[in-house]
């Protein structure tokens, strides 16, 4: 095998997950681009995780016992302050890339871009979507932290110097599940260069999308992490303030909606048109709503 270089440390932080961990381990192993290392940041499972990865027998993969009390940041910020690879790679246990992920993002950092995203496929158990992220004008500090987050942690590669120079994710609990967006954002500030690959190279696996609690979770979140960055803004005007605020609710309707929730949904949507009640993508989503409450009591007898 001819070793190639930069050399690249996939980051993959694992919670009693074995048997998608398996399956993340294997795309990596199925890479086209051999020189990389995969660190497995194990949060205390109780599964066979260490088992599924000392199976693999393979000197490259590697298993980091740590506990990171609910905070998958930490079990990130591990990887990347022990890493001395050129590159790192974030991959969740439960997804899995194509076997030219790896080269491509390579690819396109050594043609002097410090981050790189590309597409990937939203996979539910009856569903496939593809999804694209960016552009990079998307990408600019102001626009990200007003159109809100365009990027996928498993989808990205970085400079590891760059990681670490920020100071990697922030492990402030008030932001889990957006810890990302706060990062892209920070990065993005110090002025990064960003790149967006139209190729789909990876799949995210969707366990959930309609649990209600994950949903208020994120959205309580990403207003944290928005606020915060507000807070260091004074220049922002409270209407594009409001207009941000609108967009996360309006995320949220739209996540419940589709996970069934009808009253979480219409919440939502009543707060987004508080803050931003003219928005023709608020006006559509709440009738798409009402047809969905209406119809399936006209049309088919449902009982109330």
């Amino acid at each position: 095998m001819t070793i190639q270089s930069p050399t690249v440390d996939v980051i993959i932080p694992c919670y009693n997950q074995a048997v998608f961990l398996k399956e993340a381990l294997h795309s990596v192993v199925a890479q086209d681009y051999h020189a990389w290392n995969a660190l497995v940041i194990n949060n205390m499972s109780i599964d066979d995780t260490t088992s599924v990865v000392n199976a693999f027998d393979d000197p490259r993969i590697s298993i980091i016992d740590f506990a990171n009390n609910g905070v998958i940041a930490a079990s990130r910020n591990v990887g990347i302050f022990r890493s001395s690879a050129t590159y790192i790679a974030f991959l969740d246990s439960d997804d899995w890339w194509y076997p030219a992920k790896i080269r491509r993002c390579v690819e396109q950092l050594e043609m002097g871009f410090d981050l790189v995203c590309h597409a990937e496929e939203w996979k539910k158990v009856t569903s496939v979507r593809r999804v694209s992220y960016g552009p990079e004008s998307r990408a600019e500090y102001q626009q990200l932290l007003l159109g809100g987050n365009c990027l996928s942690t498993s989808a990205v590669v970085g400079r590891t110097t760059m990681f670490q120079q920020v100071g990697g994710f922030s492990t402030d609990q008030k932001f889990n599940t957006a810890e990302d967006y706060d990062l892209w954002l920070r990065l993005a500030k110090q002025k990064y260069k960003f790149s967006f690959l139209q190729e789909t190279l990876g799949i995210f696996r969707i366990h959930s999308l309609s649990a209600s609690s994950s949903v208020e979770r994120n959205c309580r979140a990403e207003m944290a992490v928005v606020h915060d960055h507000f807070s260091h803004l004074p220049s922002i005007s409270p209407l594009a303030i409001r207009r941000r605020k609108a967009r996360s609710h309006y995320g949220a309707a739209r996540a419940h909606h589709k996970g069934g929730d009808r009253r979480s949904s219409w919440s939502h949507f009543g707060k987004a048109f508080a803050y931003w009640p003219l928005s023709p993508r608020l006006v559509a989503g709440a009738l798409l709503l009402l047809i969905s409450s209406v119809l399936p009591t006209r049309v088919f007898g449902s009982r109330p």
